[in-house]
């Protein structure tokens, strides 16, 4: 999947979506504030939600009063009309993520809210939850040609089966998201295994996590599990006024959140056991070497009891013990000698490990490179 100037596949880093959604309360600067905010915490792209009031809700819930601490209106409709930004707005804040270098794009929730975006062509568009089994509208989205991001909050698979092959028909990049529509959403409730159930259900699509639990950590479970694309929603102050402030992300959490992301992407690895560079200094410090465990003459064919482990670790390694049991001495030897092969003829039919060492030194270690053509600073395992 593409999006923006990223390419998204199993091996690339987590896509982070900082969903500022209406939290930057209608006000063009404080939505800035808060798209520096998250690129300078790391993610790839921000993400605002558009409506058109007007033709999206009934008179009689645009005009139902909305009397609560977190209302911007004395009616429903003109709580929403206050928190939504015109053409003028969102080609000005186009033109900032330009100038930041990060993707923006927004939830269309309705059909003219998706004619009203083409014309400020943004990267993508993503599908509410609500909307799942709003077949037309994912129509109109497909048409675009843009990539797809759809949450399957409140929906059952057979829902979610039918919005992704509505939008897979126009020929769009997909990602589906696992998303519990509670706000805040319950730990249990999360089931983040429906990830790997979507991975193998859509091969074709990304997997990702659109999550409004508390928190930082599972977003990284959400990654081990195949999730590539994560969303999340954010804040400048959660205590700010508006629904979504208190169960979003601060800068500082999300900082955190793709920081362990990234580092997540890095440790995972790719599951061929190896040898690292790092270790082979403190191996060498605590592993063990054999040592000859008292005076022995020339000529001593070697016995267990004659030798002892201890360490360093830069001779031969106890699993080579076999070896050399049965070896005759070349020349006289004291007591904690460390024993080489050198010291030592092996007995008739044994044959001398081609790898006397554990622990070479590092310019006789070949580093792997890894795909991009960079030193990995792994040593080839043994």
């Amino acid at each position: 999947m593409h999006l923006g100037k990223r390419l998204i596949t199993d091996d690339s880093p987590c896509y982070v979506i900082a969903e500022v959604g209406h939290n930057h309360q209608g006000s063009v600067e404080q939505c800035k504030q808060m798209f520096a905010a998250a690129k300078a915490a790391g993610v790839g792209g921000v993400k605002l939600q558009k409506r058109d009031n007007r033709s999206l809700f009934t008179n009689a819930m645009f005009h139902k009063p909305y009397e609560n601490p977190n209302s911007f209106g004395a009616t429903y409709g003109e709580h929403r009309e206050y928190l939504e930004f015109d053409r003028d707005q969102y080609l000005e804040l186009r033109a900032y993520c330009l100038e930041l270098e990060i993707d923006f794009f927004a939830t269309a929730f309705d059909l003219p809210s998706v004619d009203f975006l083409e014309e400020i062509d943004l990267v993508a568009y993503k599908v509410a939850s609500a909307d799942v089994r709003n077949i037309p509208l994912l129509r109109r989205l497909a048409e675009t040609g843009k990539p797809i991001l759809i949450s399957t909050g409140g929906a059952g698979f057979g829902a979610v089966k039918q919005a992704y092959e509505t939008v897979a028909a126009g020929g769009a990049d997909i990602a589906i998201l696992q998303c519990t529509a509670g706000y805040p959403a319950a730990w249990e409730e999360l089931n983040l295994r429906v990830i790997a159930t979507y991975r193998e259900a859509f091969p074709d699509a990304v997997a990702g996590l659109s999550s409004h639990d508390n928190g930082i950590a599972m977003a990284t479970a959400a990654y081990v599990l195949g999730a590539r694309v994560i969303e999340k929603h954010f804040t400048l102050d959660r205590t700010m006024r508006g629904t979504d402030h208190s169960f979003s992300l601060e800068p500082q959490g999300m900082t955190k959140m793709v920081r362990d992301l990234d580092r997540l992407h890095l440790a995972l690895g790719d599951g061929e056991k190896c040898v690292y560079d790092s270790e082979k200094a403190p191996i060498q410090k605590m592993s063990k070497s054999l040592f000859v465990a008292h005076d022995l003459p020339a000529g001593h064919v070697l016995r267990a009891e004659d030798l002892t482990m201890k360490s360093p670790g830069d001779g031969i390694a106890p699993s080579e013990l076999d070896v050399v049991v049965g070896a005759r001495l070349v020349i006289d030897v004291h007591a904690e000698t460390m024993l080489t092969f050198e010291l030592t003829e092996l007995a008739d039919g044994v044959e001398r490990p081609v790898d006397t060492v554990r622990y070479p030194p590092l310019e006789q270690v070949p580093v792997l490179r890894n795909r991009f053509g960079h030193g990995s600073g792994r040593v080839a395992a043994r």
